[in-house]
């Protein structure tokens, strides 16, 4: 487990494949595998980002390795939700169509247990409405980068609120604040991709 942890951290995909492979071939339970080694190293990552040791670049190539570990071991769960510390709805909202930061968010819940549904960008609040009735989130995460936008994120906060008072949300982007969140209604906001992981994690009980 060591050293698929230490493989996602550095990046290496290949070796990250064959030390899972391996993993498998003597026995090792795919859940143990997900949990001791490819999500606790992406946790790993997520605190060196947060304190500024590693940067996006690398985030990113360690969140490769660790989808390339989870590609060999998710076939053999059978069920997802065996693993899944939750199911996440996620775009930016109508009128936006910037991604980056969203990407970002996805590959990083997706790293750390979560079933991630992406909606893309320029995501209405029908639209939103719509994957809440087809995917049963447990939280909808909501990215805008134009100030011009932030109308059209309260808009859906307040109709998932009303619709399904149960789903969790958060925001987050350029332009919006913790007390943008309050302001609202959201359930929280984060500032940057491993703070909406432990903000997902803490609204879910993950």
């Amino acid at each position: 487990m060591k050293e698929i942890l230490e493989s996602v951290i550095a990046g290496d995909v290949e070796k990250v494949k064959s030390l899972v492979k391996k993993s498998l071939d003597d026995g090792v339970r795919p859940d143990q595998i997900i949990s001791e080694g490819l999500i606790k190293a992406m946790d790993i990552v997520g605190s060196r980002m947060k304190s500024g040791e590693m940067y996006v670049p690398e985030v990113l190539i360690a969140a490769e390795a660790m989808k390339g570990g989870l590609s060999l071991v998710k076939p053999l769960l059978g069920d997802e939700s065996s693993y899944a510390a939750g199911r996440v709805v996620i775009g930016t909202v109508a009128g936006d169509l910037h991604d980056i930061g969203k990407n970002l968010v996805v590959m990083l819940l997706e790293s750390s247990g979560f079933e991630v549904i992406d909606l893309g960008v320029d995501v209405s609040t029908e639209d939103f409405a719509k994957a809440l009735e087809e995917h049963k989130p447990q939280l909808v995460g909501l990215s805008a980068l134009l100030t011009t936008t932030m109308a059209a994120m309260e808009e859906t906060v307040k109709a998932i609120n009303e619709k399904a008072p149960q789903v969790k949300t958060m925001i987050g982007g350029a332009p919006v604040s913790q007390q943008f969140a309050d302001e609202i209604g959201a359930g929280g906001y984060a500032p940057d991709g491993a703070a909406a992981v432990d903000l997902a994690k803490q609204l879910l009980g993950a």
